[in-house]
């Protein structure tokens, strides 16, 4: 599937070692690369359909400071949706208050009906695209029947809605950003990570280095972050993924169509 990964913290610090660790996995996801990080309240958006340890771009970027408070990386292994500039995570889109919100997913969505109005909305052909683009839907349905923004509060508690729903069955591990929260969802085993320290709150599929402080992201919760702390968090949904031979399969027979196999 993919690797993701996020940094929150209440200050800006520089993260390229990290980063460098992170991206040092795309030998076993190969199929692209990506990199937002917030400057005076906008994205920076990277992103290409390569490898990343063969990205001149990538390789540019990383011999420079890379400064944030909210940092997310991506690395692809296609399990829908073709190798192409469009499929490549982060996603961005802005709600109807202008908004922006960005997610990024490793998983992927076996069934879940709702999503597929949006696949003539989209802008490439990917489950994941999809699952930002029904979640800003919601949000917009929600403030326009409130007459008003919503909350910091009132969003985490619908995400919670959403995505507990949105997990079952599915693998759904994801990391959200607002503008103002951080939302991370993890719903299968050892496949999500923490580290808290002083320098703010990393998340990654797999630990970064050797500090014994990473511990898994405790699974079927939804957490909001803001400046290295969490401050919410949701109630325990029972949509645990368990990957199966079927799973295999279907990402094994898509792996070979994007070859001509």
């Amino acid at each position: 599937m993919c690797e993701i990964f996020c940094f929150n913290s209440d200050k800006p610090k520089q993260i390229n070692q990290c980063l460098e660790c992170f991206y040092n996995h795309s030998e076993d996801h190969p199929h692209g690369w990506g990199l937002a990080t917030m400057q005076s309240d906008e994205f920076v958006i990277d992103k290409e359909p390569v490898k990343a340890s063969c990205s001149e771009h990538l390789k540019n970027i990383l011999s420079n400071p890379v400064v944030g408070k909210n940092v997310f990386a991506h690395i692809r292994l296609a399990t829908m949706g073709e190798i192409i500039s469009p499929n490549c995570h982060p996603f961005i889109e802005a709600d109807d208050n202008n908004r922006s919100w960005m997610l990024i997913h490793n998983g992927t969505i076996f069934n879940y009906p709702k999503l597929d109005k949006y696949k003539d909305k989209e802008t490439g052909d990917t489950d994941s695209e999809r699952i930002l683009l029904y979640i800003i839907d919601e949000v917009n349905k929600f403030e326009k029947a409130k007459g008003g923004l919503s909350t910091i509060k009132e969003r985490f508690n619908l995400l919670s809605e959403l995505i507990s729903d949105l997990s079952k069955n599915n693998k759904l591990n994801l990391m959200i950003y607002d503008g103002d929260l951080t939302y991370i969802h993890s719903n299968m085993r050892k496949t999500l990570y923490y580290l808290k320290n002083e320098d703010g709150f990393m998340v990654a599929s797999t630990p970064l280095n050797d500090d014994e402080g990473w511990k898994e992201v405790e699974m079927n919760k939804l957490f909001g972050l803001i400046d290295g702390q969490i401050v919410f968090e949701s109630e325990e949904h029972e949509n645990e993924f368990i990957f199966t031979e079927e799973h295999l399969k279907y990402m094994e027979d898509h792996l070979k169509s994007l070859h001509g196999e």
